[in-house]
């Protein structure tokens, strides 16, 4: 099997899956409002019982992303099942940790002043994570401007279909080297994700899960309307010259 249909198939089935987990998204998503208008009278252990499914819901997302990863890790950090704005947004294969420290501070506004300096610490903390996985996605990058990797690429050339032959120990290293990166960055994103949760309070939690659901699901329909009036423009609806106009 070429490394094409390896890499179609790969995608067709994360695709599929990742179709599947945007619907349970909205489902959750419609739990959390519901618990939200009712947050006064719900018991600690409901809301704690949900916010343990929707962390188990993303954990199920950075799981078979991982199995992705490690089939091809390329196709990860060139993700089809985004939108072009999505995929504008990412960084190393997904979105930023630091982002939800924004998202925490706009959905609760009650946090009290302890909980605040510690939600500062992790923030600075996340940040040197962060700081710490682009300098080694930086030498990945210049890695592969390097002589020993250029000369892989001359010496195996390009398979029948286009895609080069991965059966040299330099390109497995290259992609090894990404896997590794790709995998510190969820690891990040789920440890970082879980404690701040532990932060706060059930009901704290509920409003913050809510607004991180709402900023992915917004990004993704704003992504889809763009994506929607590009092909528009590209099939000539945008308004522009028309050759039944040329005629005249």
């Amino acid at each position: 099997m070429t490394n094409g249909s390896h890499s179609g198939n790969a995608s067709n089935t994360f695709e599929a899956f990742y179709e599947g987990w945007l619907v349970r998204q909205e489902h959750f998503l419609d739990e959390l409002l519901s618990a939200q208008q009712t947050i006064d009278e719900a018991r600690d252990e409901d809301l704690r019982d949900l916010m343990s499914r929707v962390l188990f819901h993303y954990q199920q997302y950075y799981d078979e992303k991982s199995r992705l990863g490690q089939r091809d890790v390329l196709l990860v950090f060139s993700p089809t099942w985004y939108t072009s704005y999505e995929r504008s947004l990412l960084w190393i294969a997904g979105y930023k940790p630091g982002i939800v420290f924004r998202l925490v501070t706009e959905s609760v506004p009650d946090l009290s002043d302890q909980q605040r300096v510690r939600i500062a610490r992790l923030r600075e903390a996340t940040r040197v994570e962060e700081r710490a996985l682009n300098d080694k996605l930086a030498k990945i990058h210049e890695s592969v401007a390097a002589p020993p990797f250029m000369d892989a690429v001359r010496r195996y050339g390009r398979a029948g279909h286009g895609e080069i032959v991965e059966d040299d120990a330099v390109i497995k290293s290259l992609k090894s080297a990404l896997e590794t990166v790709v995998e510190n960055a969820n690891l990040l994103r789920t440890t970082m994700a879980t404690k701040l949760v532990d932060l706060l309070s059930s009901g704290q939690a509920v409003r913050f899960l809510t607004a991180v659901m709402q900023f992915q699901l917004k990004i993704r329909s704003l992504g889809l309307e763009r994506d929607a009036e590009k092909q528009r423009e590209t099939s000539g609806g945008g308004g522009g010259w028309s050759p039944i106009d040329s005629r005249w």
